[in-house]
């Protein structure tokens, strides 16, 4: 039967080429992962497919560089063996889930004769179940694609990758070892996967709309709020569209931070409720009689600490599968269609405008007479060194709420877990998101904000970037532990506290002599020098700074967060 069924195919592939073939179609350049003897044959597949073997240093942080690679370039890849290899990138594959981010996660799996038989196989839990990893997996994955029956094979791999980047969230797809090189349809390839997004139903959509065109042309203080979604989901055109054609004021999220072009004379700033900055935005939004949010996750993280004062009366929800105006839900109908309509129904006219308050780096006003690098002055001096189109990735910790604080010149990207919250997940996101960008032949820094507490976690990820010459700009804040964690509780505790390393001498370490500069950096004469050397700012090859804050120093923001997440994490009932 095998053979007539292959017989009939026009033009026979090999299954490993066919699933490569369409992750270059989709987007794909560069694939992660580790090699495994389950997955061997496979990659033997990927240069003939026009795709780059990264070959990470372990299966977590090459998680964490798929998400970061597909955050700039769309979609991201990530192969790994059987059990061991997959378990070690779950955490990484759940964040991905968890913020939206489309990866596309390839496990190379025993024989499908070992899995009807039960083999006693390594890697395995010895118990003869096989499916036990992918029923892990297929809570933190929009599809689960188990490639078994090479009549089916196509079907399953296009149908994944459609889901992954339409629903912009992780895929889980099994590669036997005696399927890697089974035959399937290859005329299929002619015909490229449809990434379309669904449409929505015409009556529906404009019922919609005119709803809300009601509400907003009614309101006399309305504004628009972006968060992460707008991005996860690809609407920031339509995004820029709507408040180029209103003049709306718009302001971000956390999570939404660098969604809109911050130099855009509508910006208004960061709101985080009572970790707002400007802080006057937090008065701005809460006292608007309507909010037109883009793509909200509202988190605790994203929130400072659920900290929002906005009613769902004067809220308008616009997300990837569903709207809600105040009370009422419509699923079904996306957020895409509904801003394009908009665009084309609105004019500044119609609305009753208010201005958005200017946004600047307020470097001068956080200067004080020491010689230490405060928080507080950091941030914003950080806004001065940036360059139009930057990637900038930030680490949960003092980074993340640090960066509210920075307004970014145009085309800057900004990278930040802000939701899961994996500490170590920045240094992998970074290299990621370097190599996405190489891939894409921009020339594009890209800029590591990292805590020498999270550093630990991931460091070997440097090592990758350096065999890749991805000429990343690395801070690593040191300031003697897990400083989120010391304002959240426990600022004296030993838990709290790391080894100091020689953070310098593991550039070397890593094959990085004589390929790598390094910077120590501890007074705020010395950082000014330092942003401000030519050399240093063309970042010709990897610059890696280790720069000096005091331990007990925290972002505003932080410190506000920190403590409703203490009040959070107390409460009894």
């Amino acid at each position: 039967m095998a053979n007539i069924r292959i017989q009939n195919l026009k033009q026979p592939i090999d299954v490993s080429e066919y699933l490569f073939r369409r992750l270059h179609e989709i987007g794909v350049r560069s694939v992660h992962g580790l090699p495994g003897d389950y997955n061997l044959v496979a990659l033997d597949y990927l240069p003939k497919c026009g795709l780059k073997w990264v070959g990470s240093v372990n299966e977590l942080n090459a998680a964490y560089a798929a998400d970061g690679y597909a955050r700039i370039n769309n979609v991201g890849a990530l192969i790994t063996t059987f059990g061991v290899g997959e378990l070690s990138a779950i955490n990484g594959v759940a964040g991905a889930f968890s913020e939206h981010i489309p990866v596309v996660h390839i496990v190379g799996y025993p024989s499908t004769i070992s899995q009807r038989s039960g083999a006693l196989l390594h890697h395995t839990l010895g118990n003869g179940d096989f499916n036990v990893f992918a029923n892990m997996s297929a809570q933190i994955s929009c599809d689960v694609a188990k490639l078994n029956n090479p009549a089916e094979i196509a079907n399953q791999i296009d149908h994944a990758l459609r889901e992954c980047f339409i629903q912009s969230r992780p895929v889980y797809i099994t590669l036997p070892s005696d399927m890697a090189q089974a035959k399937i349809e290859g005329a299929r390839l002619n015909t490229p996967i449809d990434l379309s997004e669904p449409k929505n139903d015409p009556e529906k959509e404009d019922y919609v709309v005119d709803v809300i065109m009601k509400y907003l042309t009614a309101a006399k203080k309305p504004i628009v709020l972006v968060d992460a979604c707008a991005v996860r989901h690809r609407v920031l055109k339509e995004v820029h569209d709507l408040i180029n054609t209103t003049r709306l004021p718009v302001f971000v999220t956390p999570m939404g931070k660098s969604a809109i072009n911050e130099t855009h004379p509508n910006y208004g700033g960061v709101y985080a409720g009572s970790g707002s900055h400007p802080e006057e935005v937090q008065n701005i939004v809460e006292s608007s009689d309507l909010i037109i949010t883009v793509g909200a996750l509202k988190s605790d993280f994203n929130t400072a600490g659920f900290s929002y004062r906005t009613s769902q009366l004067n809220s308008i929800d616009l997300h990837s599968d569903h709207c809600k105006v105040r009370y009422s839900c419509y699923p079904g109908v996306r957020m895409r269609g509904v801003l394009q309509k908009l665009c084309q129904k609105l004019h500044p006219g119609m609305l009753n405008l208010k201005e958005a308050p200017a946004v600047r780096n307020e470097v001068r006003e956080n200067r004080d007479s020491s010689s230490t690098i405060s928080q507080a002055w950091f941030w914003p001096r950080v806004g001065e060194f940036l360059k139009e189109n930057d990637i900038v990735v930030t680490e949960t910790g003092t980074a993340n709420f640090g960066i509210w604080d920075t307004k970014f010149p145009a085309g800057v990207t900004a990278l930040s877990q802000v939701l899961w919250g994996s500490i170590g997940w920045s240094v992998g996101a970074c290299q990621g998101a370097a190599l996405a960008a190489k891939d894409m032949g921009t020339n594009r820094r890209t800029i590591l904000f990292v805590g020498d507490g999270s550093f630990q976690l991931t460091a070997q990820e440097v090592s990758t970037m350096l065999r890749h010459n991805l000429n990343c700009i690395i801070f690593v804040i040191c300031n003697d532990g897990f400083t989120i964690e010391r304002f959240i509780h426990g600022m004296d505790a030993s838990y709290n506290d790391i080894v100091q390393w020689n953070n310098q001498d593991l550039v070397d370490v890593f094959g990085g002599q004589g390929r790598a500069k390094k910077h120590t950096i501890k007074t705020k004469d010395e950082l000014n020098n330092l942003l401000t050397n030519a050399d240093f700012n063309a970042a010709k090859q990897m610059q890696f700074v280790e720069l000096y804050m005091p331990m007990k120093d925290a972002p505003r923001a932080l410190v506000m967060t920190a403590e409703a997440s203490a009040k959070n994490n107390a409460k009894t009932e």
